[in-house]
């Protein structure tokens, strides 16, 4: 197999070449370094690469596998490269969140979801770019290279997870870590033709921090197939004492679940998201067509969406509050989180939101006592060009993005699991994506029903050799 050939292999593939002895992680991990020097200055998809600890991480486990009689005993991705999104602690890395001022912050621990990345194995190249403080749903952040989608370099990867999207859409590792507080794994999945997953609230731990922000944020995957996507995210989930939501570990692994068969489900789906205007065309149409091959697979199929109207207000809010919860100065950020942080309420105003949000939640969730499965949009348009909001003021760009990405919140204020699959490509060769939204703590038959929909549908080459 050629370098580029790896480079776009999945991850599990990668992992069991390993195992095999056909390439050793040294040599994997020369293959990503390489292309992250070569097309990375320009797709702006890392803020720090961590080269020599990579290297000497690969050759140590190169040196561990030629000692290991039982390759079978090792790890499930050992030796298999990957990266860390910058909200993230990395011991021995910097930790910005986005912000120029913090870009060389080293920080000498490690979050519990990078505890556990390292414990299976990969090696990580460094850590991906993010919106700053993760607030926004593309990834430019002042004092940073903007993340350029690599399908097109003029229109963004979303974000907030889009340097991670992009990393892997562009072969420059094989999977990643992201997180979603709003659309941050879903966006930049769709945006790139990946596989993201927002796994159930609880189900990843957010340690050693708290919670600031009700629950609407979790760790998750991005890869380029379902099981990749499955593997990892069993690799993250699990309580961590501590952890104020925490849900029992499933049955199964969410890997097994992807080669299952899924029973015959009550499938809703919509492309309208009231009080928003109806998505662009090329959208409507890869929703259509996913619920018509749920159909053709024997699920039960109706156009049906549950009440999202409401909670737009109360989803502002606390996000506007999340701004000023950080604790960074307003001083240091940019002028739209600056706004943001302005516009937060009070105290009784922000509780007031939270129990707005979980009464509102509790009618989102209820749908699914009909229903088994929802097909909704990711976005109500495709990727917007790089700096194309740049001259709106803060209010102006904070209202294009709630119209832009009305259909993921829901997800995160009521704590469901969702994933998105790239279900085409429109006019520009910008993937277009579906997500699937399943019942509580339910993610065995959303992967089910994905890892499905994945071989039923011819999909996208992701060899982006010439940028």
């Amino acid at each position: 197999m050629n370098s580029l050939d790896l480079a776009f292999a999945p991850a599990l593939e990668l992992a069991q070449l390993i195992r095999d002895h056909q390439i050793s992680p040294l040599e994997l991990t020369h293959v990503y370094l390489n292309r992250i020097k070569q097309y990375d200055p320009q797709i702006g998809s890392f803020f720090a690469i961590a080269e020599d600890l990579a290297l000497a991480e690969a050759k140590a486990k190169t040196e561990q596998l030629i000692q290991t009689s039982d390759t079978n005993t090792l790890p499930p991705f050992f030796g298999v490269p990957t990266a860390i999104k910058d909200l993230n602690a990395v011991a021995r890395m910097p930790l910005s969140y986005g912000i120029s001022v913090f870009k060389d912050k080293v920080v000498d621990y490690d979050d519990e979801v990078v505890r556990r990345i390292k414990k299976a194995g990969f090696i990580i190249l460094g850590k991906t770019a993010t919106s700053q403080l993760g607030s926004f749903p593309y990834t430019e952040p002042p004092g940073f290279p903007p993340t350029r989608n690599p399908w097109h370099l003029d229109y963004v990867a979303g974000g907030s997870s889009g340097g991670a999207a992009a990393a892997v859409a562009a072969g420059l590792c094989p999977i990643a870590q992201g997180s979603d507080g709003g659309g941050s794994i879903r966006i930049p999945a769709a945006c790139c033709g990946l596989v993201g997953i927002k796994p159930s609230r609880g189900r990843v731990s957010n340690a050693p921090v708290g919670d600031f922000q009700s629950g609407i944020s979790t760790h998750g995957p991005l890869g380029r197939t379902v099981a990749d996507a499955a593997a990892l995210l069993d690799v993250m989930a699990g309580y961590t004492t501590g952890d104020p939501y925490w849900l029992a570990s499933p049955k199964i692994s969410f890997l097994e679940a992807t080669r299952q068969s899924s029973a015959p489900l009550r499938v809703a789906f919509s492309t309208t998201i009231d009080p928003f205007p109806e998505p662009e065309q090329v959208i409507k149409e890869v929703v259509y067509k996913t619920a018509k091959l749920l159909a053709d697979m024997g699920h039960e199929v109706e156009y049906s969406c549950p009440d999202f109207h409401k909670l737009t207000n109360p989803f502002k809010q606390i996000w506007q509050a999340g701004i000023l919860a950080t604790g960074v100065p307003l001083k240091l950020l940019s002028p739209i989180n600056q706004w943001l942080g302005e516009q937060a309420k009070t105290t009784e105003k922000y509780l007031q939101a939270v129990h707005q949000m979980q009464i509102i939640s509790r009618q989102i969730v209820a749908f699914f006592d009909c229903f088994d499965l929802l097909v909704l949009p990711v976005y109500l348009k495709q990727p917007i060009k790089i700096g194309e909001w740049s001259n709106l003021s803060p209010e102006e760009t904070v209202e294009n993005i709630i119209k832009w990405i009305a259909p993921c919140p829901p997800c995160n204020a009521s704590g469901l699991p969702g994933i998105t699959l790239s279900m085409g490509q429109d006019k520009n060769g910008l993937p277009v994506g579906v997500q699937l939204i399943g019942k509580p703590a339910d993610e065995l038959t959303l992967i089910r029903v994905a890892a499905e929909l994945e071989k039923m549908t011819d999909r996208l080459l992701f060899k982006m050799i010439e940028l």
